[in-house]
């Protein structure tokens, strides 16, 4: 049998190992730490976030603890630099590439084209205004005509029987810039007396100059057939 005093001693004993045992996982939970695993992680973590830390460069982690590995950046292709506008280019066009007219030119072209343009919808009556009173006409196998008046009796045609069209293909303003001149290529269409259509091309040659009221007027016109195509010239008639 026990005696008295072992029986009590051992009753203290056994008494304790509740109280061990309860403040063994109390410790456990506060702390939230598995055996094995080191601490101060979470600290270190935060403190990275607050510094704004970028992948690839070095952290304030302490040592010791395992970092996720940054993912290797990807390399992109260097962009295609964007048009600018106001960038000089790096070659000069030739100007002989691109010819200028100048405001000489320009404005007999454009004479050229409101007269033509006239003409097509008033015919013959519309080709006579835009002569001055001393002008000259010069057309193949016919005689000079003299004076805007003689010009205007002979220019009765009507547009809806037949059609004058002419495009300017050049124009020279001379050093005064009162008077110049333009050249190019005709085309009449009329029918005969059987309905066929009927075409006559050549050349024309107009000058320009401007009279006493600051309008332009046609000083010249002359005209001629078609060149002969090439190969054809001073060919004897066939028999």
């Amino acid at each position: 049998m026990l005696r008295l005093g072992q029986l009590a001693s051992l009753l203290c004993v056994l008494a304790a190992l509740p109280i061990a045992a309860q403040s063994a996982p109390s410790s456990a939970v506060q702390t939230g730490v598995h055996p094995g695993v080191q601490t101060g992680v979470l600290p270190a973590v935060q403190s990275g976030v607050q510094n704004d830390v970028q992948p690839g460069i070095k952290s304030t982690v302490p040592t010791g603890i395992q970092t996720a590995t940054p993912p290797t950046p990807t390399v992109l292709p260097a962009a295609t630099p964007a048009f600018d506008s106001l960038a000089r280019p790096s070659i000069v066009p030739s100007p002989l590439a691109q010819p200028t007219l100048s405001p000489g030119v320009l404005l007999l072209m454009e004479l050229e084209g409101r007269f033509s343009q006239s003409v097509a919808t008033g015919g013959g009556k519309a080709f006579a205004t835009w002569f001055a009173d001393d002008a000259v006409t010069l057309n193949n196998g016919r005689p000079a005509v003299l004076g805007r008046a003689s010009i205007a009796a002979q220019a009765q045609w009507d547009p809806k029987t037949y059609q004058l069209i002419w495009t300017p293909q050049g124009a020279q303003m001379g050093p005064s810039n009162d008077m110049g001149f333009t050249w190019g290529h005709y085309e009449g269409r009329s029918s005969d007396k059987n309905g066929q259509p009927v075409l006559v091309t050549g050349r024309y040659f107009t000058v320009w100059k401007k009279v006493p009221d600051g309008t332009w007027k046609v000083a010249l016109d002359a005209s001629s057939n078609e060149p002969p195509a090439s190969g054809e010239c001073c060919v004897l008639p066939k028999p």
